[in-house]
């Protein structure tokens, strides 16, 4: 248990860090798919699997690249406006609400990006993300626009 008072605060931590596992196990499958198609980036690793022929490109070792490069520009932007947000004194329900949106839409975006479900999935997950940031990020501004 985290020792301070801020209960969102720790609510946030749970759903930041539950993200940030999510990033972890999508930077592993990007890597078991790379040894599977057998698609390495760099030389010295496909000679250890191989030879050069295996330093290419692979479809969907591409896609899993994305992926993973996807949750970095938006957890990572998260990760800031929530710990700031946190800060406000937010009731712990909307601040729940904010951060449970966000995590479910994220895991529902990197579910629609690996198993290439159809349009709009992807897309809509990725907006119903944005709407708490957006949301947080105006509710932070109008708290410190005082002090401007």
């Amino acid at each position: 248990m985290l020792r301070n008072n801020n209960v969102v605060f720790s609510c946030f931590v749970f759903y930041a860090v539950l993200l940030l596992l999510k990033m972890y196990v999508l930077a592993f499958i990007t890597g078991q798919v790379r040894l599977r198609k057998k698609a390495f980036a760099n030389p010295e690793d496909a000679m250890r699997h191989g030879g050069l022929q295996y330093h290419r490109l692979d479809p969907d070792v591409e896609r899993c690249r994305r992926a993973h490069r996807n949750d970095m520009e938006n957890i990572f932007p998260f990760l800031f406006l929530g710990a700031i947000y946190s800060m406000t004194g937010p009731s712990l329900g909307t601040a729940r609400l904010h951060f449970v949106v966000f995590t479910a839409a994220r895991m529902l975006h990197s579910v629609a990006y690996l198993a290439a479900l159809p349009a709009p999935t992807r897309s809509l997950a990725y907006v119903a993300a944005q709407v708490p940031c957006l949301s947080m990020a105006l509710q932070i501004m109008a708290a410190v626009a005082s002090y401007a």
